[in-house]
């Protein structure tokens, strides 16, 4: 999604683990209790929800935003699914610059879970029910997606027990979540919370994924999806930031049909970025290589996956 922000810092430890687990069917987290009355979106948050709205229709009236997946009109290569690969999962979108997060790729190193994932979903009190089991539904069947292309066990989870916390939150809510942030991720920079808090109209969404001191494994994520969006506008950020969120980190104007992609012609994942998940998880490729290191392993999976074709 345009804007939206990735990175990989510091935090903790993890444990490896390649046993693929069924996700059980996700509790969707409670409403505010009655008794404590009905949470109004604010005025401001009315605006922002207007806002999104008239984009989405924009974006969907000028042909783009496509649920189709791909098709005949954009064929990819064996080559270009390789460089592909290279630039979105080898190259970080963003720098840590002065306690700002600056859009620079940057070659980095192959990172990626070695662990299961707990994703646990938290929604902000104006957040309506109907909304919230829409989407509880639709990350828990996308959680399932994730795990069958990646082979790496997804399930989902209470927020207490989470290691990749997904927030649905509109703007006061996010703005007043820095304290529970810190609870959430106790190691969390001040980049990323600045970012996460302050979040610029012109960010659709966001994700960070954690890794302890130099690993290249993650061990904890957070992904931020603005509560105000239509309802495709949110299922295409849970769709780009969790995959994001499992490692491929950037995005490439070169990537087609693809979500990592900031021209927003595609807004769910595509066949080509299934084709990028079973490559970043598979078996023969190690977190911490670096672009050179990779790209001849990336070549022989991706001509297995291609069958051959160039």
């Amino acid at each position: 999604m345009r804007a939206s922000l990735f990175a990989a810092l510091a935090l903790l430890g993890l444990a490896s683990c390649d046993i693929l687990v069924p996700v059980q069917p996700v509790p969707v987290p409670p409403a505010r209790p009655a008794e404590l009355g009905p949470v109004e979106q604010s005025e401001e948050s009315k605006a922002i929800a207007r806002h999104f709205a008239r984009v989405q229709a924009d974006l969907v009236a000028r042909g783009l935003m496509r649920r189709d997946g791909g098709g005949p009109d954009v064929p990819f290569t064996t080559r270009n699914l390789v460089d592909n690969f290279v630039h979105i999962a080898l190259y970080d979108e963003y720098v840590s610059h002065g306690g700002m997060l600056i859009a620079r790729p940057t070659p980095s190193r192959l990172r990626r879970w070695e662990q299961p994932i707990r994703l646990g979903l938290t929604f902000g009190d104006s957040i309506p029910q109907a909304q919230r089991r829409e989407d509880a539904a639709g990350i828990a069947s996308y959680a399932r997606r994730l795990s069958r292309l990646s082979g790496l066990p997804i399930t989902m989870s209470r927020p207490e027990q989470a290691n990749f916390h997904v927030l649905v939150l509109n703007e006061d809510e996010r703005r007043s979540f820095g304290p529970r942030l810190r609870q959430i991720e106790p190691g969390i920079d001040s980049t990323a919370l600045n970012a996460i808090v302050n979040m610029p109209r012109s960010t659709f969404c966001l994700v960070f994924a954690f890794s302890r001191g130099n690993s290249s494994s993650y061990s904890r994520a957070v992904a931020v999806i603005r509560g105000e969006h239509p309802d495709l506008m949110r299922q295409s950020c849970v769709h780009e930031e969790l995959a994001q969120g499992l490692g491929l980190a950037n995005d490439s104007p070169a990537a087609r049909p693809s979500i990592f992609n900031d021209d927003e012609e595609f807004a769910l994942l595509t066949e080509h970025d299934e084709l990028l998940l079973k490559i970043l998880y598979d078996p023969r490729l190690k977190p911490g290589m670096t672009p050179s290191q990779a790209r001849p392993i990336v070549q022989e999976i991706a001509a297995e996956l291609m069958g051959g074709a160039g």
